[in-house]
């Protein structure tokens, strides 16, 4: 019996060295040309997993070259389709970071502020019952810096008419996310920050088209409180800014009693 157990033993234990042993790297003597090739098909294939797989390994077994830029680059992208924004974004930082001159690095910026405009397309919606105070801007904000720092360093890039666009969107879209904060305190009678959240939403968006709603909420909370003067003032801006859709006809009215009263 202790003859058995003891073969047991033995048994169990090479069992075990043999479950822990290291599984064999079948790329171990891949070249860095079969490496990208690899992960490139992958990448093509919407493998992403596996790309990031081969494009981690031709990084660290080589470092240095054209295959190692674009490597990095395409690593990013995978990351992105895959759903590891974090990831995603680091890997842009660290290619801008290592290849600040690359002629490649317009589109890292543009990939960087890809990602973080995705993180947050469709925010406002998706959170719609959500408490406006509550919601986090900051990756709109990291979308149009990365976007900005694009359009301003590589103004001829061919990524930079779509990150333009983009932009106007992000500034609009910034702009509803604090007028929203606005209205919300404004239905919780909380008029001073009802006021203090569109006049910020007016400094510092002034072209955005979602400033009218600002400018609906000074009227409303300055009317609240009883404050006049600077309640016409915000009706006069409003108007100003946003002409109502009577105005035009108003205009005209004016202009053709002006006209009559001169011919007679």
């Amino acid at each position: 019996m202790l003859r058995i157990l003891a073969v047991i033993a033995v048994a169990l234990t090479l069992s075990a060295c043999g479950a822990a042993s290291p599984t064999k790297d079948a790329t171990r003597n891949w070249s860095v040309e079969r490496l990208y090739k690899e992960a490139k098909s992958e990448l093509n294939d919407g493998n992403y997993k596996r790309a990031v797989s081969y494009y981690e390994k031709l990084s660290a077994r080589y470092p240095y070259g054209p295959y190692a830029r674009q490597a990095q680059l395409e690593m990013a992208y995978a990351y992105f389709k895959d759903n590891e924004p974090a990831s995603a974004i680091a890997t842009c930082d660290r290619y801008i970071k290592l290849y600040p001159n690359g002629e490649n690095v317009d589109y890292a910026y543009y990939l960087k502020g890809l990602v973080s405009f995705h993180e947050d397309q469709g925010l406002l919606a998706r959170l719609s019952d959500q408490n406006p105070t509550e919601r986090d801007p900051q990756s709109m904000r990291d979308s149009f810096d990365a976007f900005q720092e694009l359009v301003s360093r590589f103004p001829e890039s061919r990524y930079t008419p779509d990150a333009l666009k983009r932009m106007r969107y992000l500034v609009n879209a910034l702009a509803s996310s604090e007028v929203n904060v606005a209205k919300y305190y404004l239905r919780r009678r909380a008029y001073v920050a009802a006021v203090n959240r569109a006049q910020y939403a007016i400094k510092n968006y002034p072209q955005a088209p979602a400033l009218k709603g600002a400018f609906e909420v000074l009227v409303s909370a300055y009317q609240a409180m009883g404050l006049t003067d600077l309640k016409n003032d915000a009706e006069r801006l409003l108007e100003l800014n946003f002409p109502s859709k009577a105005a035009p006809a108003d205009k005209q009215k004016s202009a053709d009693k002006a006209a009559a009263a001169s011919q007679s």
